[in-house]
């Protein structure tokens, strides 16, 4: 092998590891300095159309502090009025709670939320996060997240879809089932099987109100859609967060935060040719995907400085860490 191919091997490394990190839909592109606590388990099940055995339900935890949630939550970049939402419902949660033991009424909440937002705007971390604050405050037992699509719920039968459905709410008791363009189960027409998903979903969340909590996700105008077009829908779902699209500042972050964290840095001179590539790239909102574009652009950086120091036979530690406005230029659509 020589030393071109080596260099590119030991950079393509890289990029899979960031790849495997990626599928698992672990949240580091969008925190800041801080880092989850790796002696956690947190159990994350992604359902889609591959059948899987039954996930082994983890041993009881003891809940993490909710002050050590807030800072989390409060270190994500961006997100600022979907951080003043979720303090409020942990305030609200927290006084209720203090009634009950107090022996004062106490209003029945529902918890379920509306996620709201174009793709690559946080809603799956943020979903992650909620699982293990309502698990914190004593209203999940587990705290886990269940993730699906249409495909993790409807089978292509008569009867298969309420069988479907039943078993991934069996998995997401106890934590938080995030059902992610839901509105894909009910805008298929008359004689779809997503109907039968949703009344076997609606009755689920009555049964099993206690140790609960479903978050749907999707495009604004979908979204309300959807939950107009049931009745039990409208009732159970009427808490609505909205995912505002990243500014051309919190995406350069972004992509600061994930230099950071594999070792590499951004040249001064690269800086405002990539603040160009993402102002141009991100007025093509959905294409672009948010902070799921800057991680391809980050990605794209790696190969392109692999690229460039391939023919470069005496690199240096400091070289290997650079980006410079170069490798940045090739990331121009």
């Amino acid at each position: 092998m020589d030393r071109k191919d080596e260099i590119i091997r030991l950079q393509m490394d890289v990029i899979n590891q960031m790849t495997r990190s990626n599928l698992n839909r672990i949240a580091e592109d969008l925190w800041g300095d801080a880092q989850p606590d790796p002696s956690r388990k947190t159990e994350i099940v992604q359902e889609k159309t591959a059948q899987k055995a039954p996930e082994p339900v983890p041993e009881e935890e003891k809940p993490e502090s909710i002050e050590d949630l807030k800072k989390e939550l409060h270190s994500y970049i961006g997100l600022d009025e979907v951080k003043k939402e979720v303090e409020t419902l942990i305030n609200l949660v927290n006084v209720q709670k203090l009634r009950k033991e107090n022996g004062l009424p106490v209003n029945d909440l529902s918890l379920h939320m509306v996620f709201s937002g174009n793709p690559g705007t946080g809603k799956t971390m943020i979903a992650r996060l909620m699982a293990r604050i309502y698990k914190s405050l004593g209203i999940l037992s587990r705290g886990q997240l269940v993730e699906v699509d249409r495909s993790g719920l409807v089978a292509g039968y008569v009867g298969q879809t309420a069988i479907k459905t039943s078993e991934v709410i069996e998995k997401a008791k106890g934590g938080v089932l995030f059902i992610d363009e839901a509105y894909a189960l009910t805008n298929r027409g008359g004689n779809d099987y997503g109907q039968e998903a949703v009344d076997t979903l609606l009755k689920a969340m009555e049964d099993n109100r206690d140790d609960l909590i479903v978050i749907v996700a999707g495009y604004i105008e979908l979204m309300q859609e959807f939950v107009r077009s049931n009745p039990g829908l409208e009732s159970r779902f009427n808490r609505f967060l909205h995912f505002p699209d990243y500014s051309v500042d919190e995406m350069m972050a972004i992509f600061d935060m994930r230099c950071q964290k594999n070792g590499y840095t951004l040249a001064e001179d690269a800086r405002p040719v990539l603040r160009d590539i993402i102002k141009l790239a991100s007025m093509d909102v959905k294409g672009f995907g948010n902070a799921r574009g800057v991680r391809n652009l980050f990605e794209r950086a790696v190969t392109a400085q692999a690229n460039r120091l391939a023919t470069d036979p005496d690199i240096t530690k400091e070289e290997l860490m650079v980006f410079t406005a170069d490798d940045i230029r090739m990331l121009a659509p």
